[in-house]
């Protein structure tokens, strides 16, 4: 007789949002896909019109998937597309936030903190730790109101364990996100929301750089991870068989950071 998923390894009919999922090789799109196979209807999120691309390919799979184009530095428009999602698909039950790095058409930079201006730090700053902040802070009453929900927030190697020179204001985001998660899985413990992050390290995306794609040969397993690989650990934390995982950071990155010689 055939069985059914196990009801600790599936999400049937729950509502996800995944933030930063216009890019079709990227983490977000990879999470949001998986998340659709394992039952939820998914609202992706992205700063660009590619997001309608990405919900489309899953909606030709046969997927709920709604695409949604926004600001999530500022806070109105996250009012407001918090809000349509709801209307659209019904209370969010899992939060995936990936947004941060760089926005579509957008290059990162690396400056030394001698020489970075203002305006970089706190572009950065917004786009990888208040992104975060405001899409949590909307999202969070409803989930705290039914007493359950599920947090992923997807921070990086770079700020909570390593960093890479000109890189200070993306490394204080990204520490940031991790202090900001644990400070608030310790808040709603008792009310059936878990808040975790996952740390990838060197993955093969359209954003990574030729000197990124070098590094990852040196990792202990010779190679860059996939986005595939990073969706799975945060598909993890979504699941009702991680009900006692909170205040966490998952390293998804190889091994990379065991070893103090990296070639």
């Amino acid at each position: 007789m055939a069985k059914g998923p196990h009801p600790l390894f599936s999400l049937p009919g729950q509502i996800a949002l995944v933030t930063g999922a216009g890019s079709a090789s990227g983490i977000g799109f990879a999470t949001a896909r998986l998340l659709a196979e394992l039952g939820c209807k998914v609202a992706l999120c992205a700063t660009g019109p590619r997001v309608h691309e990405r919900s489309a390919e899953l909606r030709a799979l046969g997927h709920v998937a709604n695409g949604y184009i926004g600001d999530l530095r500022n806070a109105q428009e996250v009012t407001a597309l918090v809000a349509q999602v709801q209307s659209d698909l019904g209370d969010i039950d899992v939060l995936v936030n990936n947004a941060g790095m760089v926005q579509d058409g957008g290059r990162e930079s690396f400056t030394p903190l001698a020489e970075l201006d203002d305006a970089a730090w706190h572009d950065d700053i917004a786009r990888n730790l208040t992104t975060c902040y405001l899409v949590t802070r909307r999202v969070l009453p409803d989930m705290l109101a039914r007493k359950r929900g599920r947090i992923v927030n997807v921070s990086s190697v770079t700020g909570p364990l390593v960093s890479n020179p000109g890189e200070a204001a993306y490394s204080a985001a990204k520490a940031g996100m991790v202090g900001m998660s644990r400070a608030l899985a310790l808040e709603v413990a008792m009310q059936g929301v878990t808040v975790n992050c996952v740390a990838p390290g060197w993955v093969a995306t359209e954003s990574q750089h030729p000197q990124e794609a070098q590094a990852a040969r040196h990792t202990p397993m010779g190679r860059a991870g996939t986005a595939t690989e990073v969706a799975s650990a945060i598909a993890f934390l979504a699941m009702p068989g991680a009900s006692y995982v909170s205040g966490q950071l998952i390293v998804v990155d190889g091994g990379n950071c065991l070893q103090e010689s990296k070639g």
